[in-house]
């Protein structure tokens, strides 16, 4: 069962203005990211449902993050049907991430209202998404699809969209900077913040210090 309301997650999502998103099959490496990130400043997680029994880790990490990490929302991402979606909401998650929009997954996260972000490449997807209930809709593969300025057009007939562009985004000044002009209300980044050099050398101080001084470049562009 998820801990946070619908509500509560957007609330998170906009106000934090990144998710982190990553997989790794060790466990103590994915418990080790998640309080890296958590100590960084960023109590919302994306894990991605990509290898073999990934559901499986996803719930022990899940009961983990509620002993150990009071205020963090583990969400799952890379879901693409009704089914695992519905498995992932009984595992604990707060919210749902999918690179595809499939409507059915739409009523089982609304049934149970859990947050559903669905992943669209036009403006018609992101209207159709709307119309199922999506408060967000993440826009992937976020740079291929247009990047910034693909958000910056889509927001002028449609200010209500709040977006999360995954994909092309990246921890330097200029990049988050583009995003959030052209009206990102979130972006998800994964290898950019969590990059193998990280894992590889086990530096989780470094990680927290990477996620803190990124946190702080979001608040600064988007001060308006």
């Amino acid at each position: 069962m998820a801990k946070f309301s619908r509500i509560e997650v957007i609330t998170r999502m906009q106000d934090t203005g990144i998710i982190p998103i990553f997989y790794h099959s060790d466990p103590e490496v994915c418990r080790n990211v998640i309080s890296a990130c958590y100590k960084g400043g960023i109590n919302i997680f994306e894990f991605t449902n990509r290898g073999d029994f990934a559901h499986e880790l996803f719930s022990e990490l899940s009961k983990w993050a509620v002993r150990e990490l009071p205020g963090m929302m583990m969400g799952t991402g890379s879901i693409v049907d009704p089914a695992t979606a519905s498995l992932y909401i009984q595992l604990g998650a707060n919210f749902i991430v999918s690179p595809i929009l499939n409507p059915e997954m739409s009523k089982v996260c609304n049934r149970r209202k859990i947050l559903w972000i669905p992943g669209c490449g036009s403006v018609s997807e992101i209207s159709y998404a709307e119309e199922l209930g999506a408060e967000f809709v993440k826009i992937f593969p976020g740079m291929p699809v247009g990047g910034p300025a693909f958000i910056k057009a889509v927001k002028g007939p449609c200010p209500w969209s709040s977006i999360m562009p995954t994909g092309g985004v990246d921890t330097t000044h200029e990049n988050l900077k583009g995003w959030f002009d052209a009206g990102a209300s979130c972006v998800g980044i994964g290898s950019n913040l969590i990059s193998s050099d990280f894992i590889r050398n086990k530096d989780w101080d470094a990680l927290s210090a990477k996620v803190a001084e990124t946190l702080n470049i979001v608040r600064a562009v988007r001060k308006k």
